[in-house]
């Protein structure tokens, strides 16, 4: 029994990926080591030079840590989703943290709807309390789905706070190593989409985000906006391609930043090109939809 009166819950896995932040993610890992649930743990360290390494396994020795001795971006996730062996995975970033019963109930929503592969949780930053402004995005989402869903209906997720199941994740292929990181969840949700499953905000689930210092805002920009048009190039018909490319041109800032992303995301056209592919109309008026709700939605600017 655990400190909070409750027996562990085995059914979810919490994976974390991380470099350079040993602070944040040792303070991730006791919140985590202290939930209710006790879930396993899995860290993959995309080549820390600051001794995360060296301080997981010094201090979480039960934690399963994989070094795989260079930075793999988000499909350091499916790294460690090779080690899990619970049907759910609930991804975590280093300066994020679940709050104790959101895990389980979490999987009980997964237990009671076998077409729903995610649910992403309400987001708190601390320390001031608020929710992230992309929870107002989540909550009023364009998308309607079935009556059986426990919350709005999504069209793409946050790695930072979603709990996913397992044989889901890794019949799209989990994350895309063309893209590495950043913006990387919308290419596996439409993928996810594609093959009938659903996702859903699911706001009685929360999850606590402490924005670590160690970050570059302008190069997250750069990988944001280029990933935003191979994704678009990948899975959008031509014309809806050609008008998002269109209206990302005419509203990106104008400075070195949008410039580096958009060079970089020619620089892919041939990778790109070659793995096209689509979504059939149905799909596509819900990416329409989402995409326009995303324009007025103050998480979605490329700014930084």
């Amino acid at each position: 029994m655990s400190a909070h009166g409750q027996a562990p819950d085995p059914r979810t896995t919490v994976v974390v990926i991380t470099r350079d932040r040993r602070t944040e993610l040792l303070r991730t890992l006791r919140l985590m080591r202290d939930l209710p649930e006790r879930p396993r743990i899995v860290v993959t360290d995309n080549g820390s030079r600051d001794g995360t390494a060296e301080a997981v396994a010094r201090d979480f020795p039960d934690v399963l840590l994989l070094r795989p001795g260079r930075n793999l971006g988000a499909v350091g996730r499916n790294l460690a989703i090779r080690h899990v062996r619970t049907p759910y995975v609930a991804f975590c970033d280093d300066d994020t943290w679940w709050e104790p019963g959101s895990l389980r109930r979490a999987a009980d929503l997964l237990d009671a709807h076998p077409a729903l592969a995610a649910v992403t949780a309400r987001i708190v930053v601390e320390p001031s309390g608020a929710e992230d402004p992309v929870v107002a995005e989540l909550r009023d989402s364009p998308l309607t789905g079935p009556d059986w869903l426990p919350g709005p209906a999504l069209g793409s997720f946050l790695a930072a706070a979603t709990v996913m199941r397992v044989d889901a994740f890794r019949e799209v292929g989990g994350f895309h190593a063309g893209l590495w990181i950043g913006g990387e969840e919308e290419l596996l949700a439409t993928d996810l989409l594609r093959r009938g499953h659903w996702l859903s905000y699911v706001p009685e689930l929360t999850i606590h985000h402490a924005a670590s210092p160690v970050r570059d805002s302008t190069d997250r920009r750069v990988l944001g906006l280029r990933n935003t048009l191979w994704f678009t190039w990948l899975r959008r018909p031509w014309r809806s391609a050609l008008r998002r490319t269109g209206y990302l041109l005419r509203t990106v800032p104008r400075d070195r930043a949008s410039v580096r992303a958009f060079a970089l995301a020619a620089a892919g056209l041939p990778w790109v090109l070659k793995q096209r592919d689509p979504v059939p109309a149905d799909l596509e008026a819900r990416l329409v939809a989402l995409e326009r709700a995303r324009r007025s939605s103050p998480a979605r600017r490329y700014v930084g």
